[in-house]
């Protein structure tokens, strides 16, 4: 049986930058406080636990003084920086610079006055959270599709997207929106889609082809994961989502020649290579 890891999954840069900053804090024995999970991967989170990394939330946040806190990669409102500064709490921001510029422009565009600004993203997401902050929380946050006509087409429209949303889903909202607006209205979009999401894409779906099993390996919570484990299953319907190695089954394996691993820019390599390692043992 040959197996292949797929080349271009595991992190994304803002993730592998987080984790570095973290790894760096810890190794010098400093106590590290991480604002929610520091990746959507339960066993990357462990590890980082293991190392002495202490995730909170914000109730947590409100009641620490005089620490170190790490932002992760998904970003923050502006209250989380506000409420750093006044319980004298030093940050370490590992907020990836897509997701920061992305902030800036929302928060540009807001000041700047009238109109609908619209974020098309999960409602609750951290990455969500911290965009819909810089409008005061007057953004309007809509999940597919099916919610664009919520919309008020007879006002200005200012459209963005979370990072890691499918730019396919992304192109038919900005259709959709061209062709209901009223006269006077003006609709301006904005592609704020993470190319090195977005572009696994059309990869991850010449990987999936080319194997008898496709086990893709990513935290439940990851919201990229769910868009490129999808995308897997459509090419192949002999694909499986899983957390970690002890998820195979052995009956997935029998009359299988090649099997392809992936995951998504959440999924650390070694969780991958573990799984590789299990199936070699099963041999």
């Amino acid at each position: 049986m040959q197996i292949e890891i797929d080349n271009g999954s595991g992190f994304c840069f803002g993730v592998t930058t987080a984790i570095k900053k973290a790894e760096e804090e810890l190794a010098e024995g400093k106590t590290l406080y991480c604002l929610g999970d520091i990746v959507h991967n339960g066993m990357e989170c462990e590890r980082l636990r293991q190392m002495g990394l202490i995730t909170i939330n914000h109730d947590d946040l409100q009641r620490l003084r005089n620490v170190k806190v790490l932002l992760r990669a998904h970003g923050e409102p502006p209250e989380t920086y506000e409420l750093a500064r006044r319980n004298n709490i030093e940050i370490i921001d590992a907020t990836c610079p897509v997701v920061l510029q992305l902030q800036k422009r929302i928060k540009k565009q807001y000041e700047a006055g009238d109109g609908q600004i619209v974020i098309f993203g999960k409602k609750g997401h951290a990455e969500v959270l911290g965009l819909v902050g810089q409008t005061q929380s007057n953004a309007i946050v809509i999940e597919s599709f099916d919610e664009v006509t919520k919309l008020d087409f007879s006002r200005d429209i200012y459209l963005y997207s979370q990072t890691t949303k499918s730019l396919d889903e992304f192109h038919r909202i900005i259709d959709y929106i061209q062709n209901h607006m009223q006269a006077g209205a003006k609709f301006q979009s904005f592609d704020t889609i993470c190319r090195s999401v977005a572009n696994r894409m059309p990869n991850i779906s010449q990987f999936a082809a080319k194997h008898d099993l496709i086990l893709f390996v990513c935290g439940r919570k990851s919201s990229n994961g769910k868009v490129l484990y999808n995308e897997c299953l459509r090419v192949n319907p002999n694909t499986h989502l899983i957390e970690g190695p002890e998820e195979i089954e052995t009956a997935w394996l029998q009359n299988i020649e090649t099997v392809g691993i992936c995951g998504a820019t959440s999924t650390p390599k070694w969780l991958m290579e573990q799984c590789r390692d299990a199936i070699q043992n099963e041999q």
